[in-house]
């Protein structure tokens, strides 16, 4: 009982911050999926979408303020695909991946502008942000919450993506991007519509993560982000599933590595497992693999 009560904290530490990392990780395996490239704002939305909710908790209740900073943040992500995206959709991919990297340092430095470089404390979001005891351990109802909100969000998105009109689309699109096009279907929206759904899944994580970590600084979305990228890279970078299942166990490992005193190699472990992976499963755990023809 000594030995659970004393690593329980550090296993449910995992167990939400992989549902947070899976949330952010969802985006970049769905915009991978569809146009073949990293969307490497991504961690920066995350990041904007907690600035927004502290602001807008100065001015708003909190049952307004929480709508308000999904709405915004969804809008964040459509206007970054509209930027740095759409007048580049025939332009060589590396010239793409250069213009994402810029939207990613404009949203960090509008940030820092706005914020001043300060660190900003995130509002205390009642309920979720209490503590409760399970098996005599404590820790936050946020984090009690988080698994069960990430997995129930999935489910969503497969049953949008597996029987939905746009969810055809979508996967019509990730087969085969100019047959698609060639078949009437509207890249535009499509496109449109996986950055909307990445940057809604990304709001909603920042309000979890923010929730245990409450301090946000304009670089604050670079280390969650690239965690999720690893995450989605190790699950199989376009699979759904493969991206939730690499977050929790990056997640889990992580909180573990922590509990055992090596806190200053925990975020290490992270990037040596992505090694790992390109190394022996290059395509990660659920990719595809991919013949070419010649």
């Amino acid at each position: 009982m000594d030995f659970l009560q004393n690593n329980l904290p550090y296993i449910l530490a995992g167990i939400s911050t992989g549902g947070q990392y899976a949330l952010i990780a969802i985006g970049y395996t769905m915009v991978y999926g569809i146009l073949r490239l990293i969307n490497f704002a991504h961690g920066d939305v995350f990041m904007a979408a907690g600035l927004i909710m502290i602001y807008s908790y100065s001015v708003m209740p909190l049952w307004v303020s929480i709508p308000f900073t999904i709405i915004l943040t969804v809008l964040l992500g459509f206007a970054v695909e509209r930027i740095a995206y759409k007048p580049l959709r025939n332009a060589p991919r590396m010239s793409i991946m250069i213009s994402a990297i810029g939207m990613s340092y404009l949203l960090q430095n509008l940030a820092l502008y706005v914020t001043g470089g300060l660190l900003k404390k995130y509002p205390t979001i009642p309920w979720i942000s209490d503590s409760i005891t399970i098996a005599g351990a404590i820790t936050k109802r946020v984090t009690i919450i988080t698994p069960f909100l990430t997995i129930l969000l999935v489910v969503a998105l497969v049953l949008l993506i597996n029987h939905t009109k746009i969810g055809m689309a979508m996967r019509a699109v990730s087969k085969d991007f100019e047959t698609a096009q060639l078949m009437g279907i509207k890249i535009d929206s499509v496109i449109s519509m996986t950055f909307i759904i990445g940057s809604f899944l990304a709001a909603v994580g920042s309000i979890l993560f923010f929730s245990n970590y409450p301090g946000v600084t304009p670089t604050v979305g670079g280390m969650p982000g690239l965690k999720a990228f690893v995450a989605a890279v190790f699950g199989g970078i376009g699979s759904i599933p493969g991206a939730v299942i690499g977050a929790f166990l990056i997640g889990i490992c992580e909180n573990i590595i922590k509990g055992v005193g090596l806190t200053t190699f925990s975020d290490a472990f992270t990037f040596v497992l992505l090694i790992c992976v390109l190394m022996f499963m290059p395509t990660g755990i659920f990719g595809e693999k991919v013949t070419d023809k010649v």
